[in-house]
């Protein structure tokens, strides 16, 4: 039987008020469904973390998580998925408004690189590539003409590679709430914690990204790179 990618799809309210509900969840769960499949995995679909057993997080390959809110993690799906991912055993995905999700779980923010913090433009851009070569973006060129909400992030880790970036002169720097991060304006990148490897990309809030080949290829070399065990080869 082959292993589990489980996709997280809940909409959960912030702290202090309801969060918004992403219209394309439907079509991300069949695209990250096939992409399992493209992987000999098996996909499970969970719109509501409090049905997922702590023993299909146990045994899953992939954790995908395109969530939104104070996603109600308990403290031993916490502790699992954290003890698999530092073993290498669980690869994670986090995907669109995924940094934008638990606020009360300090370790999240360290998982997934870094922390959502406004999303003052919605437009089309030229985005950076900055490592060509990565399995995420090695089909895209020097740059890639994209349309998307552009978020703005805060404490990326230092230690992230940064595969996407919006130059700044793309943007409007008066838009209300805009803010230039030292580390700029990345939309994709990646870290490693401990022996497991974690790719984030805040692209994919629009129908047509779920319909862009190039961006399904993104998602897809993303996986493809999370999925190498520490002992392959670079």
């Amino acid at each position: 039987m082959s292993e589990a990618l489980v996709f997280v799809s809940q909409v959960a309210p912030y702290g202090d008020g309801p969060a918004g509900v992403h219209g394309v969840l439907d079509q991300a769960a069949t695209a990250m469904g096939q992409l399992a499949r493209m992987h000999d995995l098996t996909p499970a679909v969970v719109a509501d973390v409090g049905e997922l057993a702590v023993e299909t997080l146990a045994t899953a390959r992939v954790l995908a998580m395109f969530t939104i809110g104070e996603t109600p993690w308990t403290a031993a799906h916490r502790a699992v998925v954290l003890e698999r991912l530092r073993q290498g055993d669980l690869a994670v995905l986090a995907i669109h408004s995924a940094a934008d999700a638990c606020y009360g779980w300090p370790e999240y923010q360290t998982m997934v690189g870094a922390r959502f913090d406004g999303h003052p433009w919605t437009q089309t851009m030229d985005l950076e590539v900055a490592v060509p070569d990565h399995p995420a973006t090695a089909h895209l060129g020097r740059t890639w003409r994209w349309h998307d909400e552009v978020y703005q992030f805060r404490d990326l880790r230092p230690d992230a590679e940064v595969l996407l970036r919006v130059p700044p002169d793309q943007l409007d720097a008066t838009a209300p709430g805009a803010r230039r991060p030292e580390f700029g304006y990345p939309v994709a990148w990646c870290v490693r914690e401990g022996a497991g490897r974690v790719f984030t990309t805040a692209l994919g809030h629009f129908p047509a990204a779920w319909e862009s080949p190039a961006y399904l290829r993104h998602l897809d070399g993303g996986l493809t790179w999370t999925l190498a065990r520490p002992e392959d080869a670079e």
